[in-house]
């Protein structure tokens, strides 16, 4: 009887575990089952339909600060399995990657159809099987059964498949219930909630400059030791960007605790102390006198962007820099550092939904992704408690993951 490996999971770390492991050990039955009718669907749809692969940072500890949940682990894994490694992989197979100014990097065809091709090509080279539309209702342990016969796996279709491991790559879910099956198995779940969604501001005073970007703000969630920095994008729901997808990857509990609520304040020039800005401004004084406030942006702040921020200070249009009124010149400060955005509730971006929390990671034997609480039960990609910001990193997990367990299922 040929020995049989099922993959649970259709993504990017149940076909690089499959992939890989079909690769190490063609012996094997490799089946991979995806409960739904489309395969690697994020893969798909991330970067913008340009699939970010991974990151170019190259060096384990500063890739591994990029992961609010799992810094430890990928410490341990990354070395295993790299992103020059991932780089490595993809090239080998005809597609080459290409590194953004950020660092991120896409295929050179600005397409994730490359990369879905390559993953698929690769699967069917290695042999392995898939099944769509085939959803996994529980695994059953069979601990006196021969060791190819371990698992128990019971399908949508009502079939039990007979294996002698079994990944579960099944990604993230902010529904507990969504784990229970797991959890039937002796693993615990850290709380599943969102990660990686921006800040809906229904109040704010900013809505009609959707569109307005500024390279570098940053915010700061009042009463909590939250803050994040980087490019940031206004939005008619409120505000958006890298600099608020990292604030909720870094505080999605603490967000979450707070029911989506409280107050932002979001300083417009990071990179000037207020000393410095009430220097500039007096300087400006000095300098332009006859010029209007209004007119005249400084910080290279955009100059609707400008306009508001002194609307709220009660800054007169007409107003020239000479005839400021202390009173304005200490309210116009006040909003460059610390603009208040009352928060209320959350949006999904785009694709880039990414859940926090999991399977424990102090429950798996991170090399080989295995569980330590049943032998044969291996696990990979958001379906653990690892999950990082954007910019590739959550990808970057998928595959080192997939690879690792994939080896280890192979046993080689």
């Amino acid at each position: 009887m040929q020995e049989t490996v099922v993959i649970i999971g259709g993504g990017a770390a149940g076909f690089f575990g499959a992939i890989t492991c079909a690769q190490a050990n063609p012996a094997l039955r490799v089946i991979l089952l995806e409960k739904t009718s489309k395969l690697l669907s994020k893969v798909r749809v991330s970067g913008g339909g340009r699939c970010n692969v991974t990151h170019a940072c190259f060096q384990t500890t500063a890739f591994s600060q990029h992961y609010p949940r799992g810094q430890k682990a990928l410490k341990k894994l990354l070395p295993l399995f790299s992103a020059e490694a991932t780089i490595a992989w993809f090239e080998k197979r005809g597609v080459k990657l290409k590194t953004e100014a950020d660092g991120r990097m896409f295929p050179q065809s600005n397409s994730s159809e490359t990369i879905v091709d390559c993953l698929m090509q690769a699967a069917r080279n290695a042999g392995v099987t898939i099944r769509t539309s085939t959803g996994v209702d529980k695994i059953q342990v069979q601990p006196e059964a021969a060791a190819q016969e371990r698992f128990q796996v019971h399908v949508s279709t009502g079939e039990k498949i007979l294996a002698s491991r079994v990944l579960v790559a099944t990604g993230g879910s902010s529904k507990a219930e969504s784990y229970q099956w797991l959890q039937q198995l002796g693993h615990t779940i850290e709380s599943p909630v969102p990660s990686l969604f921006t800040l809906n501001v229904p109040s704010s005073p900013f809505k009609d400059l959707q569109g307005v970007s500024v390279p570098k703000a940053k915010i700061k969630l009042t009463g909590q030791k939250l803050e994040t920095e980087g490019p940031l994008l206004i939005t008619h729901w409120g505000i958006s960007g890298p600099a608020v997808l990292r604030f909720s990857a870094w505080g999605a509990k603490i967000m979450h605790g707070l029911a989506y609520t409280g107050t932002a304040l979001v300083n417009w020039v990071p990179d000037s102390t207020e000393e410095q800005v009430r220097h500039q401004i007096l300087q400006q004084r000095q300098i332009s006198p006859r010029k209007t406030v209004f007119t005249n942006a400084l910080f290279q702040l955009p100059s609707r962007l400008w306009q508001r921020l002194c609307e709220l200070s009660e800054v007169p249009e007409s107003v020239k820099w000479s005839e400021l009124a202390g009173k304005a010149q200490n309210k116009l400060i006040e909003h460059l550092l610390r603009t208040p955005f009352e928060v209320k509730g959350k949006t999904t971006f785009k694709e880039e939904f990414v859940t926090c929390g999991g399977i424990r990671l102090e429950e798996l034997h991170l090399e080989r992704m295995e569980s330590r609480l049943v032998t044969g039960l291996f696990f990979a990609g958001e379906v653990v408690d690892i999950d990082g910001i954007t910019g590739g990193f959550n990808f970057q997990a998928a595959w080192t993951g997939g690879y690792l367990a994939g080896k280890a299922m192979a046993g080689s």
